[in-house]
């Protein structure tokens, strides 16, 4: 999370991670890894619609499945309250330094 603009304008080189999600309806989104955080011991990445950015991100927990890491859908609900109040409050600090 930084305040450079990654867009048509750049004048360097993105190594995009670039994901393609289907959300519950079945569309297909191509998404952009733009920044991953842990908390305890578990890791979990957010992703932003590369064709929206402006729409808000997807943050999902990431797993290692026989030797790669994969995103995974963050279903608990408790899970997800925590996820969130880490990230709101990484988010409150990169704002404040920036």
């Amino acid at each position: 999370m930084s305040d450079h603009i990654h867009d048509e304008n750049c004048d360097h080189e993105h190594d995009e991670m670039v994901f393609v999600v289907t959300d519950e309806d079945g569309n297909e989104h191509e998404m952009v890894l733009v920044y991953t955080f842990e908390t305890g011991d578990q890791a979990y990445a957010v992703l932003l619609d590369r064709n929206d950015p402006e729409d808000d991100g997807v943050i999902f927990r990431i797993e290692e499945e026989d030797g790669d890491e994969v995103l995974v859908n963050i279903e608990d609900d408790q899970e997800w309250e925590k996820v969130m109040k880490v990230y709101e409050e990484l988010a409150a600090q990169e704002n404040n330094n920036g």
